[in-house]
């Protein structure tokens, strides 16, 4: 039988291994794993899942993962379960480990891809939950091209101390609240002990649940399933729901490169924008568009960051979690809102089968009365974004900053320079740094440190220290999506590569002003030319192993830091 019979029936890619006399070998295997007569003519469907105990986040995928089998079998298909990795951000922050948090995205997608193309899936739906499973998702589903859908395995609920919620933030604050002075024993172990109450990960509007809103107003996501809890029943619903979605796009062909267009990526960056999301989303995002062939830059981000106001109230710089946001509408209303004001394209395709504005036809365009999670449109509290481009002598090829939740985005300052994450950790702790500096942290790029470390750590110590509003940070690291602060991360070029950053001194003044998204090394261009011929690129910290793999493959942060 012809590929195009064939592509018209359900086992589209999947007869290659089910069908024919010369088939019998591969069906007998299968048969072992549960095939049956009849069986070989349904499509297979790979069921990917990130399920470990590592983390609250993913613990719990498994089960989610039961609900979809179940669903897909119930819908007439045939699902093959296979396991990918995870890295937990929170756990391995602040020590060496973290180095192979932004590694892991990679070793996800190419898993991903390797297991579905191996075994010529006919379809593939991933659940995921810690930062990295979603964008190595995306990138290896992008990568396959085969009808597919993602499901996040949910957020946590927040917990609770002295009349007050919790994040896991709020745990690497009091680090610095203790070492300041400011909190009491009593009180630090306290919100210790509450701060992550179960499943899920974590509640802020960080990294996770960034990528998990801007996966659903991308529409590789079904409406409403990025802000569920993890805990609630609504999740294993939501997970069964996907699989007969997988299998309608399976029947009518509908490949996740039919929807994942550029416009597609301007709808997620816009929604990003209104909900004040991680600066992980500038690097995921560019990465997933490079696996699509999407042509998004930086310029991207900017041009939309300009017309988009931050009208969700979040954590880490503001006041609610994810749960909240569900509660009053979630990801649908702020898309519909957005919608109405001419800000998403509404005819993007979505895993519904529908489109985006089909999607969204009987959803409420204005928030809920009696609540301030969702600010009116006109209400911001931001008239513009908050992930800002910041290009300049010291970021020839970008940067990006975060400038919500704070008085003054703009510092000039004497330049206190770190050559590692380690080390600027220990000038916090010991109160060696003062108002008005700024901290170069650098070689933490993604070749330099390797990985790109997050600096979660040093900037939630600055806060807990009281010196979030007065102290600048740049990095070529990058930062959790719990970071906030005058900081600007995934300067590029990076250290490793001599980008400018590595030429920075000891009291340079560097301005580092969002204003006009400049990040300006306040020295002699001959004096700078004087250091670059001096300068010795320094032996790479890992000459075999994975990190060492990475850090030859791996390209710039300006264009997403990915591998191929």
């Amino acid at each position: 039988m012809t590929d195009t019979t064939q592509k018209a029936k359900l086992n589209w890619n999947s007869y290659h291994v089910t069908q024919g006399d010369e088939r019998a070998p591969n069906r007998a295997m299968m048969r072992a794993v549960g095939f049956q007569d009849g069986d070989f003519e349904k499509p297979i469907i790979g069921v990917a899942h990130a399920q470990s105990n590592i983390t609250p986040c993913n613990n719990g995928l498994g089960e989610l993962a039961g609900h979809i089998t179940d669903a897909i079998r119930e819908g007439g298909g045939m699902p093959q379960v296979y396991g990918t990795i995870t890295v937990s951000d929170g756990i391995s922050m602040g020590t060496e480990g973290m180095k192979c948090s932004l590694v892991s995205r990679e070793v996800i997608a190419d898993s991903i891809e390797t297991v579905s193309r191996g075994q010529s899936h006919d379809g593939v739906i991933v659940v995921g939950g810690c930062d990295k499973n979603m964008p190595g998702a995306m990138i290896g589903i992008a990568r396959l091209n085969i009808p597919a859908i993602f499901v996040y395995g949910g957020t946590t609920k927040p917990g609770h101390y002295a009349g007050k919620d919790l994040t896991i933030v709020s745990v690497f604050e009091a680090v610095g609240a203790l070492g300041a002075g400011k909190m009491s024993r009593e009180d630090f172990n306290e919100i210790e002990r509450r701060a992550c109450p179960g499943n899920g990960s974590c509640g802020g509007m960080y990294t996770a649940n960034t990528m998990s809103s801007a996966f659903e107003a991308m529409g590789m996501s079904l409406p409403f399933s990025s802000t569920m809890s993890a805990v609630d029943a609504e999740k294993a619903t939501s997970s069964a729901d996907s699989a007969r979605a997988l299998l309608k796009l399976i029947e009518h062909n509908v490949r996740p490169l039919d929807i994942l267009t550029k416009q597609a990526f301007e709808n997620a960056i816009t929604v990003i924008m209104a909900v004040g999301g991680s600066t992980n989303a500038v690097l995921h995002l560019m990465a997933i568009a490079h696996a699509c062939d999407v042509d998004l830059t930086l310029e991207d981000f900017e041009r939309i960051r300009e017309a988009t106001p931050v009208f969700c109230d979040l954590k880490p710089s503001g006041k609610y979690v994810a749960t909240d946001l569900h509660e009053v509408g979630g990801i649908p209303r702020v898309m519909k809102m957005l919608l109405k004001v001419g800000l998403l394209h509404g005819e993007c395709l979505t895993v519904t089968g529908k489109t985006i504005a089909e999607n969204l036809a009987d959803e409420q365009d204005t928030p809920d009365a009696g609540q301030d999670v969702i600010r009116p449109y006109d209400q911001p509290l931001y008239a513009q974004g908050h992930l800002a481009i910041l290009r300049g002598n010291l970021a020839p090829e970008g940067s990006v900053a975060k400038i919500s939740g704070l008085k003054s985005i703009k510092i000039t300052g004497p330049a206190r320079v770190f050559e590692s994450e380690e080390e600027s950790m220990h000038a916090i702790m010991s109160d060696q740094i003062n108002p008005g500096d700024v901290l170069v942290i650098r070689y933490e790029g993604p070749k330099g440190g390797p990985g790109m470390r997050e600096m979660l750590s040093p900037t939630s110590a600055i806060i807990g220290k009281g010196l979030g509003d007065s102290v600048g940070l740049i990095t070529d690291g990058r930062f959790s999506g719990g970071t906030f602060g005058l900081v600007v991360g995934h300067v590029a070029p990076e250290a490793y590569v001599g980008g400018p950053i590595a030429l920075v001194q000891e009291g340079d003044t560097i301005e580092l002003n969002a204003e006009t998204c400049e990040l300006t090394l306040h020295v002699d261009e001959a004096e700078i030319e004087r250091r670059r011929q001096a300068w010795v690129q320094p032996e790479p910290r890992y000459k075999r192993g994975v990190l060492a793999k990475y850090a030859k493959l791996v390209s710039s942060a300006a264009v997403g830091a990915y591998t191929d």
